[in-house]
């Protein structure tokens, strides 16, 4: 299950060992920013490149949070 924070959409992530759960007001992203607009907005919050993220994917959830994670490779 995704956090809430005082009920307000978040961005989860695992990312470089460290867990964060972000207010997406926080990132100025909103659940129909678009995949790059939210990678960009993540690499500015965590001050570093936004092509660390390049192989990342974003999943929508009904509730309005979104994970950021790696993409699967399968096979």
């Amino acid at each position: 299950m995704i956090a809430q924070l005082n009920e307000a959409a978040v961005l989860h992530i695992r990312f470089d060992g460290r867990s964060f759960d972000i207010p997406l007001a926080d990132l100025d992203v909103g659940h129909l920013s678009s995949n790059e607009e939210v990678k960009r907005a993540l690499a500015g919050y965590l001050n570093v490149p936004e092509v660390k993220f390049r192989d990342y994917t974003v999943d929508r959830h009904e509730r309005g949070n979104l994970t950021v994670r790696p993409e699967a490779v399968f096979g």
